[in-house]
């Protein structure tokens, strides 16, 4: 680059350096440092390890019905009634678990009139279901 292109990028505000660390051919560059990769930012989140049992197997078609099922399934460990699959404890949580229920309903409500019978009628079904067993588990507390 002459001086008068070195100024002219300089009047634009910034300046283009090539940082590659290999050249066309394929050989190291020795005019460039050997670059570390950068450390995560202090707020992110460190990656978890899922147990194996807490993992959906494969082979399981995502629809309406097994989406359903996996709602209320968590609402009924949170009822105690399953154990928890992650920590085998059936300890009972009936904030978290009205608040599935609720979800479940405005699920029904917002999909009136757009689901088959049989998805209805399990929806319907399962909604009664863990609303009784909801009561039930808040008069013996």
């Amino acid at each position: 680059m002459t001086s008068k292109d070195e100024e002219k990028e300089a009047e634009r505000g910034f300046k283009v350096q090539d940082r590659r660390r290999f050249a066309e051919s394929g050989d190291k560059r020795s005019d460039v440092a050997d670059a570390e990769s950068p450390p995560l930012p202090p707020h992110a989140p460190e990656p978890v390890a899922v147990p194996a049992s807490a993992e959906a197997p494969a082979d399981v078609e995502m629809n309406f019905s097994t989406f359903i099922v996996s709602l209320s399934t968590q609402a009924l460990a949170y009822l105690g009634e399953i154990p928890n699959p992650i920590d085998n404890s059936g300890a009972t949580d009936l904030g978290a678990a009205r608040q599935m229920i609720d979800i479940l309903g405005i699920l029904q409500e917002k999909t009136k009139g757009n689901l088959d019978s049989a998805e209805h009628n399990l929806l319907e079904g399962m909604l009664y279901d863990l609303r009784m067993r909801y009561v039930e588990s808040a008069r013996r507390r």
